[in-house]
């Protein structure tokens, strides 16, 4: 597949695995998630995935029921759920997802990520329409009739499913998110993963020489401690 190719394979591994440890950012998210729909995970969906995500990346049960009791908690900071659109080197397109209590320091954060990389914010929303926003699960692959899953999670809100050699992964509207859990739920599934995921709906192949300083931007971006996820449309 080239040497692209393996560039960037080892590039995000490094991130992936850089941002599995940073425990703060998933257990931001597992308060915000209990703060805005209450703090049982079975009546609450984003909560429900970001516990899942959590301890997929091996959080302990102690942090996550912390996480969980500071929503409730009058000295937690509420945050603020903020999205940023910009272009980076070879014009790359980037949207970032942040969690912050303080807006003004996440903005400035942001914006020096993109300009010391040559690159610029760009006004909100204008790079939706070039992303698709989907939910998307991670299925254990055993012992699964296919054919019935799908008909089963059609009336859900499915939309695609993928096979790999070791999983199966949901693809569905991002407005399905809650649907879809609830009918992997009802077929006693073991879902590893939940996401909301952006897309690109054309995606760019980029060299190695272009990759490098986009890689170092999104390396930056990514160690913020507001950050909490990065897309672009790199294939």
């Amino acid at each position: 597949m080239g040497r692209a190719f393996e560039y960037r394979r080892a590039a995000k591994e490094k991130r992936w695995d850089k941002m599995s440890k940073l425990f703060p950012k998933l257990s931001k998210a597992i308060t915000i998630a209990a703060k805005e729909g209450g703090i049982d995970p079975e009546m609450n969906f984003k909560l429900r995935s970001a516990i899942q995500n959590a301890k997929i990346q091996n959080m302990p049960k102690d942090n996550i029921d912390s996480a969980i009791k500071r929503a409730s908690s009058k000295e937690t900071k509420d945050y603020i759920e903020q999205t940023f659109e910009g272009k980076g080197p070879h014009g790359v397109l980037v949207i970032v997802e942040t969690a912050t209590d303080n807006i003004t320091r996440t903005t400035a954060n942001i914006k020096s990520y993109f300009n010391k990389s040559n690159g610029d914010l760009i006004t909100p929303g204008s790079l939706e329409f070039m992303f698709d926003r989907k939910s998307v699960f991670y299925i254990e692959k055993k012992n699964i009739d296919i054919d019935e899953l799908e008909l089963t999670l059609i009336d859900y809100g499915l939309e695609e499913i993928e096979i790999t050699e070791n999983e199966i992964i949901i693809y569905g509207d991002y407005t399905s998110f809650g649907n879809i859990n609830k009918g992997l739920s009802t077929m006693n599934l073991n879902v590893t993963k939940s996401e909301l995921k952006r897309i690109p709906k054309s995606p760019i192949n980029f060299n190695e020489e272009q990759l490098e300083p986009i890689e170092k931007m999104l390396d930056k971006m990514e160690d913020d401690e507001d950050v909490q996820y990065v897309y672009t449309n790199i294939s």
